[in-house]
């Protein structure tokens, strides 16, 4: 009776007891929950334009970071630091194109894979050569970024919100929506669409798999850096954050792996579920239950639906 007591009885109590209190998990629930959903628009991107999973999002999203801030160590100002590392984005996805994809096309998916794995352990190496591996600072301030924070008193008590988070939030939102309108809206989109259902089908109308796969890695090295910077702001940059961003594999696997609304409330999902069960069933499952609640969910929507919340359920006829 103990046993049941504390696992569907006392968390409850818990919360209404301190409301306030309930409120900042939930708010942190929140941020968190849309910073996996940042990470998991990359993912998003390159799958949609290829059919595969690129294992390599969760470095490019430290790179880009280590990129923005060596380049502001070098004494480049803020501003033209940005713009410098969106530019070597830029080379960096038509290198991946020209190096790497132009040279696997219509090769099956999971040798797509193993390049985006290779191509892991190359920018790892490089990362390190050139920025060193020792953790770095962000240049939150000199991006403009919002320190400090907003405090009120809800039921009584103090639920305190970090203009950082707000930041963060705020650029999910942006992102997310221009992506939804760029894949939805515009020619360069449904060719991505196009491109991902069939890469021979494709080519036969006239669209460039070359240009297409160009943009879209971009576009996810685009993602990659708002990630990065917001991350980095919260925890500093350094190599670890690549363990942060294969957290998106579990969003993916909730939303689906081809929906931008799936990437959103996957990682709300996450982000939401691994506080609350952090702050209220922690003492009864164990600590750390942060670094384990993601993938046990992945785990029950592969048994009940594979194809996640939002994707599309796949038959083959054999």
């Amino acid at each position: 009776m103990d046993i049941l007591y504390n696992i569907f009885i006392d968390p409850f109590v818990q919360m209404g007891n301190a409301p306030d209190f309930l409120l900042q998990v939930l708010w942190s629930g929140f941020v968190g929950g849309t910073l996996y959903s940042l990470i998991a628009l990359g993912f998003v991107l390159i799958f949609k334009a290829s059919g595969v999973f690129n294992f390599a999002q969760g470095i490019m999203v430290v790179f880009a970071a280590l990129t923005l801030v060596g380049l502001y160590n070098l004494g480049l100002p803020a501003w033209l630091a940005l713009i410098a590392t969106i530019g070597v984005m830029a080379l960096l996805a038509i290198g991946v194109e020209r190096v790497v994809l132009r040279k696997l096309v219509n090769q099956p998916d999971i040798i797509l894979f193993m390049a985006t794995i290779g191509l892991t352990y190359f920018l790892i190496g490089l990362g390190e050569s050139i920025f060193g591996g020792e953790p770095k600072k962000m240049i939150t301030e000199e991006l403009g970024l919002p320190s400090g924070s907003t405090s009120f008193e809800p039921f009584g008590g103090l639920v305190i919100i970090e203009h950082l988070d707000v930041a963060a939030v705020v650029m999910a939102i942006v992102l997310v929506t221009g992506l939804a309108i760029f894949f939805n809206k515009t020619r360069i989109g449904r060719a991505l669409r196009a491109v991902a259902d069939d890469h021979q089908a494709a080519l036969s109308v006239g669209i460039s798999l070359n240009q297409i796969w160009a943009i879209v890695w971009f576009a996810a090295g685009i993602v990659a850096l708002a990630t990065g910077i917001m991350w980095g702001a919260k925890s500093d940059v350094s190599f670890a954050l690549q363990i942060v961003a294969l957290k998106a594999l579990p969003v993916l696997i909730i939303g689906g792996f081809t929906s931008i609304p799936g990437a959103i409330i996957g990682g709300l999902i996450i982000g939401f579920g691994e506080k609350l069960f952090e702050i209220y069933w922690g003492s009864l499952l164990g600590s750390g239950v942060e670094g384990w609640f993601a993938y046990v969910i992945a785990l029950i929507f592969l048994l009940f639906r594979p194809q996640g919340l939002f994707g599309e359920k796949i038959i083959e006829r054999i």
